[in-house]
């Protein structure tokens, strides 16, 4: 039974398209027997969601979420402002970590900070808000590259240029798609000195609601910082904050894999 609160009908009316999301299109019957509602106010509340355009009923007598519900969230992710979102959940990363700490998002065939948050560490590295990276030279470059739909990733690395930089840098496209594949895998990517030789980095995607990617994090260190040794934990660390980003976008992925 569901918890009595000072508003029942509220929690209820909230736990109906709770319901309803979880499990898809459903009958009355299903609702009310799925949340032990009692029927004569399952049946109002259903009429009251149906009227405000938060639920309709299709010609199976089944219950979905309706419009009402997309132009909430439509508001809402306008006014998320996806930077200061990320500020605090960044500054913890980088007191943790003791390392510089970017968000970027892609933008057109590069990737580009949005946020920088810098580390009193003795050895840094000089970047800035705003600044453009190669998006296969870079690990938040890549990170973004990674989870772009098939058809936009196959676009843009037809348009991009292979010059090597550095020793590591990816030469080719079908090694940039293997590394690609790589980091989806693991669900995270590295820069192993492939723009800059003695700076490394380790980045990690966020996504929104939609499951969809927004932006990327990273740790950037030189060489002396993030090694061998330290660059699973590092990972790991990177891939906790987007996480946490994400879950405040609206990610929920409960039965999937992060990385997937």
């Amino acid at each position: 039974m569901l918890e009595i609160t000072p508003v029942p009908a509220l929690t209820r009316g909230i736990a109906i398209l709770n319901f309803i999301a979880e499990q898809g299109p459903c009958s009355a019957a299903e609702i009310i027997d799925g949340l032990s509602l009692p029927k004569s106010s399952a049946y109002l509340l259903l009429a009251e969601l149906k009227k405000q355009r938060l639920i309709t009923l299709d010609r199976n007598d089944r219950y979905s979420l309706w419009t009402r519900l997309v132009e909430f969230a439509g508001h809402a992710l306008e006014k998320m402002d996806i930077r200061e979102i990320a500020r605090p959940r960044l500054t913890r990363l980088m007191q943790e970590s003791n390392l510089l700490c970017h968000l970027g998002i892609i933008d057109g065939g590069h990737a580009c900070y949005i946020l920088k948050l810098e580390s009193p560490a003795t050895i840094s590295v000089r970047s800035h808000e705003g600044k453009s990276l190669s998006l296969h030279r870079s690990g938040i470059g890549k990170c973004l590259l990674a989870w772009q739909p098939a058809e936009e990733q196959a676009r843009i690395i037809s348009q991009l240029r292979f010059v090597a930089v550095t020793p590591t840098s990816i030469r080719s496209a079908d090694e940039l798609i293997a590394e690609l594949a790589r980091i989806r895998r693991q669900g995270w990517s590295l820069d192993n000195g492939e723009d800059y030789p003695d700076v490394r980095c380790v980045a990690a995607p966020v996504f929104d609601a939609r499951r969809q990617l927004v932006a990327a994090i990273s740790l950037v260190g030189t060489r002396l910082q993030i090694d061998e040794d330290n660059r699973d934990y590092l990972a790991g660390r990177a891939l906790a904050c987007a996480r946490d980003i994400s879950y405040e976008l609206g990610w929920r992925s409960p039965a999937v894999s992060f990385a997937s």
